[in-house]
């Protein structure tokens, strides 16, 4: 069955259960659970690069002499908790096997707010409902392009998402396992 529920955490809290806007509309609107600050990506990017500098003072501003491989940035990324804002829907997913949750945010966001999905698209898989780590809550990692930060107050209308099913190889062989939250699938 396939059906959105409130997480733990915001059982008590006044929030409206994911919906569409109307008959056509093929995304369930989803609004923020809690207050929440969104600080501009120039913050986020001037702390990085900073901490670079001071680790590896050199005349290769950007990198590309001597590039940053992917786990020396997620270090730098989570000792400066440099990175996008998980906004917090307070709800989880139910979904059958063979479906997914793809979440984007809503078109007039980006035109209006300077605010964007920073991984383009979410997707939320069967499995991650119910997670040991977090319940399986939905969130929305957003990037602030403007030079502000901003607030997003509980109840604000932030992304949707989109119920779809998915297809597998002939050959499909995947045996991996859900630990926890996000990410948290094992080989």
């Amino acid at each position: 069955m396939i059906k959105f529920e409130k997480v733990s955490k915001y059982a008590d809290v006044d929030l409206p259960m994911p919906q569409r806007g109307t008959e056509d509309s093929a995304g369930y609107d989803f609004v923020v659970a809690a207050d929440t600050v969104i600080p501009p990506i120039d913050f986020l990017t001037d702390k990085i690069r900073d901490k670079v500098f001071e680790q590896r003072p050199s005349s290769d501003y950007y990198g590309f002499i001597n590039p940053l491989t992917l786990d020396e940035m997620a270090k730098i990324t989570k000792e400066l908790k440099a990175k996008p804002t998980l906004v917090s829907t307070g709800m989880k997913c139910h979904l059958d096997s063979g479906t997914y949750l793809e979440l984007s945010v809503r078109s007039s966001t980006p035109l209006k707010h300077w605010i964007i999905l920073a991984n383009s698209v979410g997707v939320i898989d069967a499995d991650y409902c119910d997670n040991p780590d977090n319940e399986g809550e939905i969130f929305f990692q957003l990037i602030n392009l403007s030079p502000f930060a901003i607030k997003l107050r509980r109840g604000d209308k932030i992304g949707q998402g989109i119920i779809k099913p998915f297809l597998t190889t002939d050959d499909d062989q995947a045996s991996g396992q859900r630990l926890g939250g996000f990410g948290s699938t094992s080989q």
